[in-house]
Parts: C-alpha cells; sequence; structure tokens
C-alpha cells in the first residue's frame, strides 16, 4: 500500500523524497532519542514524526539546525540538547550524494558542521534520498567546507592552488553563514576519487572546520524512486 496518494503536485523526485522519508521512520521505537538531520528531504520525516508523537510515539529528538527545529516545534516533537544525552539511538537524515559504499556529500543546505557532529554520537544513522542521489563517484555536486571568517581569505587561496575551484556561499547577494556564523566554499571539483584522504588533507588548512564528505558514518540508505524502495547497508569489512 502506497504512503500516500499520487497526485498532480507532486513529482517522481519528491515522491520518492517522501517515500524515503516514510520508510525511515518505520525504524524510530517508543523511548527513543533521535537524531533530525536537515534538508528538504528530511522535512518530510519531520513531519511525519509530528503525526506519530500525535498518536502517542514518546521520543526525544536532537536537531542539527534552527530550520530543523523550528518546524519540529510546529509538528509538536520534543527537543533536547546534545549536551543532554550521551548518545543518539537512531539519526535519520538527506545526502546531496551518496556511492555505493555509502560514503556522501552533504551540507548543501549548510547545516553540515552540526549533521555529522550529531552522527558522530548517533548509534545508527540512516539517509534517505530520492534516487537521483545515487551516484557511482563523488564529486558532481559541489563539496561544501565549512571555514571560520576571520582569515577565510588565505583558505580560499589554498583551495585555488589546489585547483579545487572554491566559490565562497552566498544567499540573496550576502555572503551565507552557517548556524555557527561560519563560511562555505563550495568546491567544484567534478570527480573525487579518494573521498577519506581528500577529508582529511582539507582539515589540515588551518581555518577549515569541517568537510562535506561523510565517510563511514551511514549504516544504511534508504533510496526511492517514486514509490519503489532500494535499501543498501554498509558493509562493515
Amino acid at each position: 500500500m502506497p504512503y500516500f496518494e499520487m497526485t498532480n503536485d507532486i513529482d517522481i523526485k519528491d515522491l520518492g523524497k517522501k517515500t524515503s522519508a516514510y520508510k525511515a521512520a518505520e525504524y524510530i521505537e517508543q523511548g527513543m532519542t533521535v537524531g533530525l538531520g536537515s534538508g528538504s528531504t528530511v522535512f518530510h520525516v519531520i513531519v511525519r514524526v509530528g503525526e506519530l508523537v500525535k498518536e502517542g510515539l514518546e521520543i526525544k529528538c536532537v536537531s542539527t539546525s534552527s530550520s530543523t527545529s523550528a518546524l519540529a516545534k510546529e509538528c509538536g516533537i520534543k527537543l533536547i540538547e546534545l549536551s543532554e544525552t550521551d548518545s543518539i539511538d537512531l539519526t535519520i537524515d538527506g545526502a546531496d550524494e551518496i556511492d555505493p559504499k555509502l560514503c556522501g556529500i552533504k551540507g548543501g543546505g549548510g547545516a553540515l558542521l552540526f549533521e555529522k557532529i550529531v552522527a558522530l554520537n548517533s548509534k545508527k544513522n540512516i539517509w534517505i534520498a530520492d534516487s537521483s542521489k545515487l551516484v557511482d563517484t563523488l564529486g558532481k555536486f559541489p563539496l561544501p567546507v565549512e571555514v571560520i571568517p576571520f582569515g577565510h581569505r588565505r583558505v580560499f587561496r589554498i583551495l585555488e592552488d589546489k585547483n579545487l575551484n572554491p566559490v565562497i556561499r552566498k544567499r540573496d547577494g550576502s555572503i551565507y553563514q552557517t548556524d555557527s556564523g561560519n563560511l562555505i566554499m563550495d568546491l567544484n571539483i567534478g570527480t573525487i576519487s579518494e573521498p577519506d584522504k581528500l577529508d582529511k588533507d582539507l582539515k589540515l588548512i588551518n581555518g577549515v572546520v569541517e568537510t562535506g564528505i561523510f565517510c563511514g558514518i551511514a549504516d544504511m540508505a534508504i533510496i526511492a524512486e517514486g514509490e519503489a524502495i532500494e535499501v543498501i547497508v554498509r558493509s562493515q569489512q
């Protein structure tokens, strides 16, 4: 039975987002502490969790962004700070790109730092996405790198010298700032052959806070094309 009725207002990509989100919500159990990611796909998770809460589900949630927190509060979901819990049972989040080994690029919405912190404090991580986010090799989607504002021009020059084609992210004509007050530099690389190595190399640059490369973090990805679901489990080898 479909999770919801198809309408003319829902295209195949949006349908995939909602389908994967509703499937992921089935993994939430009574009494859990749940991490809520950010982005358009997670929006559907938050709405669904709000429905379950109204039906009697009792959980606590840790948010990864101000936008997620605002929507969760609207949906009646109890939020706590990360410092109020020893660990998170399950985090559900989206991704901008996912490769077959469940290495991903995240941060298109600018929440990569908090998303990674919450993920690393979670016992289990599930990514949700429509089928367009599944790729053979990472890199077509610009790689976000979070940088502190102080001295950011030097970081920009270093990234340029490495031929990583950085662009400082802007919104409405102004430089975009994360919830932490940092900048985002989007790297237009094309192909990332060694994502783990690139992640480590970028973090060695003074001023870089975090990168949008997420490897060895997701335990499972729920990918949907329309109402058809594919579940990919990360190999532990």
